[in-house]
């Protein structure tokens, strides 16, 4: 199965999830509807809602919950995508101009609150505590995992569990979030539960370690962002860390010396992305993935062989095939 038939199964319902995303952002102050359609708009792939739907029929669910739900995911994600661009001061998102270069900071902080506080209003209409407690508990840890990586900004002793740590949180929270809503809603008991949940935790670190390697080796019109801005923002990400444990005293001062300066020289970049190919970070990073993909996919091994299945089992496989 590939990636564009997973799509193709669900398509449906992720039309149905756009429309709730429209009809949340409606607002008379038009900057909410402009700013918030802008951002919604911006090409994001809906790896979340297409995780908690796929999730939700892997588990038998019958209902429509799942839609509101889903939504709510995105609302979070989206949320925390306008805030990051300005701690970052991003100029590129998905191949668009930012949202606060257009409208400023200002702006997008506010809209992204507003992100999380429509989340919250929807998440209380669910009326459902253990979602409830499942989506809060999600959204505390990403923004503990927000404050991690801030705090670990040029920080050269950061290492791979200081990384693991920061992925747990800031990304793998809402792929775990998503695929044990999917088993909350489809009402499997406690054993199947903690199984999508660990898939959901395991795929989340998997996207995200290839996310940091594709800063390095995508192109700009694939990754939808500046290459290599993670390094020029002094963020060190798993191939960096690599690189460092690995190399040289002589090449370590070399990295050490171009990361703690505020802003990464276009020469310092190049020599430090000649370095982790030197000492091989690129190629780790990517077989890191591959072992969370795969602890992803043997998670579902309780599973019966069903056609949602092999469906999640290819969302797996694409997350580290992936060129954006």
């Amino acid at each position: 199965m590939k990636i564009e038939a997973v799509y193709d199964m669900v398509a449906e319902d992720l039309q149905a999830v756009e429309k709730e995303l429209e009809r949340n952002i409606q607002s008379e102050v038009s900057l909410i509807s402009t700013l918030g359609k802008y951002i919604l708009n911006s090409g994001g792939k809906r790896f979340r809602p297409l995780i908690l739907i796929l999730s939700a029929r892997l588990c038998g669910y019958k209902g429509r919950d799942h839609i509101s739900l889903a939504s709510i995911l995105e609302f979070i994600h989206t949320a925390t995508l306008l805030h990051d661009d300005v701690v970052d001061n991003a100029k590129v998102r998905r191949g668009n101009v930012s949202a606060n270069t257009i409208w400023g900071n200002q702006a997008s902080i506010l809209i992204g609150d507003f992100f999380f506080a429509r989340s919250f209003s929807l998440i209380s209409q669910t009326k459902n505590w253990r979602l409830i407690k499942v989506l809060t508990e999600a959204t505390t840890k990403l923004a503990k995992g927000e404050i991690l990586d801030l705090v670990k900004e040029r920080d050269i002793s950061c290492n791979e569990n200081d990384y693991l740590s920061i992925v747990t949180h800031k990304t793998a929270s809402l792929f775990e979030a998503a695929s044990q809503i999917g088993a909350i809603l489809g009402g499997v008991n406690e054993e199947k539960e903690k199984v999508m949940k660990d898939f959901g935790y395991n795929l989340g670190i998997a996207f995200q370690c290839m996310d940091d390697t594709l800063d390095y080796i995508s192109t700009q019109e694939e990754f939808g962002k500046d290459i290599g801005k993670d390094l020029k923002e002094g963020k060190v990400t798993l191939p960096l860390i690599h690189t460092i444990q690995n190399s040289s005293s002589r090449d370590q001062k070399i990295i050490f010396s171009a990361i703690e300066k505020e802003e990464v020289a276009e020469k310092n970049l190049n020599l430090i992305m000649e370095l982790i190919k030197k000492y091989q970070g690129i190629e780790y990073s990517i077989k890191k993935a591959r072992s969370y993909a795969q602890a992803a996919k043997q998670a579902l091994n309780g599973f019966a062989q069903t056609l949602e299945k092999q469906a999640l089992i290819t969302v797996a496989d694409y997350v580290v095939e992936r060129r954006n």
